[in-house]
């Protein structure tokens, strides 16, 4: 068994603690948490699993890294403090540990991730003899291994699109949609994750990283950007209420321009309701899906919806931890290095069939 600290217990972490303790190959060691109020709660009740599996939370990243653990799921946000997600990634990883984590956008493609921190993860992996593989919870498997897997099924490809398309009136994390995305916002409000260049920061790795496994070189990677209003006032379950004439839906595109045109793309599209810009791309039903249309003879399309507890987009945050906990067992096998998703295999549920986290 390969002991497990998740770090974190957001959105991301409660989905880790659940799919660490599923996994035949792991062992839940500990659970860093942030929030004083969560120091020893049980890790259990934490994931939502309903009953205690004996692990209290600490706040003590110092003592649960000294007990040596393997593995580290790093869970913790990154989105607004990417320096501390840093130092805290390249300290477990001295400490010996193979970290997952979606939180350093920059190494989703690790061989163009910034020199500077790129010769800090490989200096802590000289060190300490750790590792560290960074997918996304958009989720990367949607910008990178699937459309990948599916495009060598067509005898000619002219562009390669990933869409997401969500609703985030049930996604409760109102940090991130109200002032990171601007949901709710004036629309001469800027939001950061919407700002010149930061598309591109977050996901030119994964274009770059599409590009390289097909074999071409890129002109540029460009932005587009369109942002609708609401039409109405509408109130949410978990956010409660979103004004008339405020941001109400936002459409993307990161594109990887190859021979003058736009042939690798990551086009996000995003409501606060579905009454928002619906001539935008619509999921088939529910409150999003993710797509993969691959361009050319055959055309091909494939949608993946997933839901968790009747949530889709926490449907879609469980696939993406499932990619990055399942990766461990692997990563512990393959040494110490930095990983990306070309390198790490997307692999069959070996020993989980029928096993469940609660």
């Amino acid at each position: 068994m390969i002991p497990t600290i998740v770090w974190g217990t957001g959105n991301v972490g409660r989905l880790a603690i659940r799919a660490v303790h599923a996994h035949p190959a792991l062992e839940l060691a500990a659970v860093l948490v942030h929030d004083p109020a969560k120091v020893g709660r049980d890790a259990g009740e934490l994931g939502g699993l309903g009953h205690d599996l004996g692990i209290a939370a600490t706040g003590d990243p110092r003592a649960a890294l000294a007990a040596g653990p393997r593995a580290v799921v790093y869970a913790a946000s990154g989105d607004i403090r990417p320096d501390e997600a840093l130092a805290d990634i390249v300290g477990a990883i001295r400490a010996g540990a193979v970290v997952v984590t979606p939180a350093l956008y920059a190494f989703y493609d690790q061989r163009n991730a910034p020199p500077d921190q790129r010769a800090a993860v490989l200096a802590a992996v000289e060190e300490g003899g750790g590792a560290l593989f960074v997918s996304g919870v958009d989720p990367g498997w949607g910008n990178d291994v699937l459309p990948l897997l599916i495009s060598g099924l067509g005898t000619d490809v002219a562009a390669v699109r990933c869409q997401e398309i969500f609703d985030y009136s049930a996604y409760d994390q109102p940090d991130s949609v109200r002032y990171l995305v601007g949901m709710g916002q004036p629309m001469d409000y800027e939001p950061p994750m919407l700002a010149p260049t930061v598309p591109a920061m977050v996901w030119g790795g994964q274009v770059r990283l599409m590009a390289r496994a097909l074999g071409v070189e890129l002109d540029e990677i460009r932005e587009t950007l369109d942002r609708r209003p609401l039409e109405t006032t509408v109130t949410t379950r978990t956010m409660g209420e979103f004004g008339k004439g405020t941001q109400g839906a936002v459409r993307f595109e990161v594109q990887g321009v190859v021979d003058g045109e736009p042939r690798i793309v990551i086009e996000h599209v995003t409501r606060i309701h579905p009454s928002c810009a619906p001539d935008w791309p619509v999921p088939p039903r529910g409150d999003g899906a993710h797509r993969v249309i691959i361009e050319g003879r055959p055309r091909i399309e494939v949608t993946v919806e997933a839901t968790d507890d009747g949530n889709m987009a926490a449907g879609g945050n469980a696939t993406a931890v499932g990619r990055l906990v399942g990766a461990i067992d692997w990563l512990v096998a393959a040494g110490p290095g930095l990983y990306d998703a070309l390198d790490v295999p997307l692999r069959p549920a070996t020993g989980r069939l029928g096993r469940r986290s609660s």
